[in-house]
């Protein structure tokens, strides 16, 4: 299983929030950088970075860190957050991005996101399935779109989606466990997809069950910057 640190942005700002809400953010660094460096420096090879600013105004906004990181280390960025514009894709991945993340644009405008898969191939898109009670929510989780999580993986698969980062809501920022049962229906139902799981890791042991249920990939945020799971044990434990 592929563990990938998060890192989220306000502000140029490491922060992270508590189900989504912007309301309960919690800043952990200033210079995101110096932590992606750490990263670099314990042998992780990849970076989920998440522009949080970008995701509540509709347009990318943290386009200098996303520079300065991948011009300063060798991680493997994978960006997402306010990319709503073929200008802010291209930006993107001006800036160095190797891949993005994108949920609200697939949601709301499909025809636009299809034609992203088209184009860059879908090698570097990640479709974002952030969903509470399994329903999509999107524009940084601040709208329900009464779409189902399942219909809405089905229909992107179709269109030539490999990759899918899914979030369960009700568990991020929450330190209380991932919601495996949910990653085993996703991968029972798409078992050919690169699947993510994101979300409520607190502890060693999440991470040991989600690899159990052979869940390919997962991202590792508020454990991480709360000193609940040790990054040099996360690398550690990928080179067995």
């Amino acid at each position: 299983m592929d563990i990938i640190p998060a890192i989220d942005l306000i502000d140029g700002k490491l922060v992270r929030l508590s189900q989504g809400d912007y309301a309960q953010k919690t800043v952990y660094a200033e210079d995101p950088l110096e932590v992606a460096k750490s990263f670099e420096d314990a042998g992780i090879k990849r970076l989920h970075l998440v522009d949080l600013d970008g995701a509540k105004v509709k347009h990318v906004v943290n386009y200098g860190v996303l520079d300065r990181i991948v011009s300063n280390t060798s991680l493997i960025v994978d960006f997402g957050g306010g990319i709503q514009s073929d200008e802010d894709l291209e930006k993107v991945f001006d800036h160095g991005a190797a891949m993005v993340t994108c949920g609200s644009i697939a949601v709301k405008e499909p025809e636009k996101f299809t034609s992203w898969i088209e184009k860059f191939g879908s090698d570097r898109m990640i479709l974002a399935a952030d969903a509470k009670d399994k329903m999509i929510a999107v524009s940084g989780w601040q709208e329900d779109s009464k779409l189902p999580l399942f219909d809405y993986l089905k229909d992107y698969t179709a269109k030539g989606i490999t990759k899918v980062l899914c979030t369960d809501i009700s568990k991020d920022g929450m330190m209380q466990g991932p919601n495996t049962a949910l990653y085993k229906e996703v991968m029972a139902e798409f078992p050919n997809i690169e699947l993510i799981a994101s979300g409520g890791v607190s502890k060693f042991d999440d991470l040991i069950a989600l690899e159990e249920a052979y869940i390919p990939s997962v991202v590792v945020g508020k454990a991480i910057y709360e000193n609940t799971i040790s990054i040099e044990d996360i690398y550690s434990h990928m080179s067995k």
